[in-house]
């Protein structure tokens, strides 16, 4: 298998290969998926990834390079050939690893965040505590509530995802939204739903 600058050197050669150059490439290297499957697949899960990735860890320059590095190594796993569904979930699953082992490494330097612009309109006052308490939220609560509720992951999903037990997602969820409606206040705890 190779190593992490092999790959990102395969990358960028097929980068600039013509497509039929590439389709062998990747037959001969074990990559998963020729260009243009990869084309697809990218443009489905692209944005989802990389939010999830953003409102878990809460940095934008960390999230975005979690981000690639879950690409290559979904791109380099020797893994068995899954449909669709199944790809995005293992995709969100290697960037959930990436993002617990990015979590147990001590933490550098950490800058101040800037202050959050202040809200005069109700439903701006609610989207503001919304994202204050959602950056206030543990990682693992945060890491739940988006895949529930902006994924539309269910459970079982959830738990392949964050290797969780299955049986254990519906309580940490339930305590996951009444702590983010704590956060945010009383009154806002009606517009918490439910998950699938």
């Amino acid at each position: 298998m190779p190593d992490e600058r092999q790959t990102r050197a395969m990358n960028i050669e097929l980068a600039v290969l013509a497509p039929e150059e590439v389709d062998e490439r990747c037959a001969q290297s074990g990559l998963r998926m020729d260009e243009s499957a990869f084309r697809a697949f990218y443009a489905q899960t692209a944005r989802p990834l990389l939010a999830y990735l953003v409102r878990a860890c809460g940095e934008r320059d960390l999230s975005e390079e979690l981000w690639q590095e879950a690409y290559c190594r979904f791109l380099t796993a020797q893994a068995p050939a899954m449909d669709d569904r199944q790809s995005r979930s293992y995709l969100f699953q290697i960037a959930t690893n990436l993002l617990r082992d990015r979590w147990r490494r001590p933490r550098e330097a950490v800058l101040e965040a800037a202050p959050e612009p202040v809200a005069h309109e109700p439903h701006l006052d609610l989207k503001l505590g919304m994202r204050q308490g959602f950056q206030r939220l543990k990682p693992r609560e945060r890491q739940l509530l988006w895949l529930a509720y902006v994924e539309g992951s269910n459970h079982k999903e959830i738990a392949d995802c964050t290797g969780l037990r299955t049986g254990s997602i519906r309580l940490l969820l339930f305590r996951a939204r009444r702590r983010l409606a704590e956060l945010i206040g009383g009154s806002s705890r009606k517009s918490i739903g439910r998950c699938k």
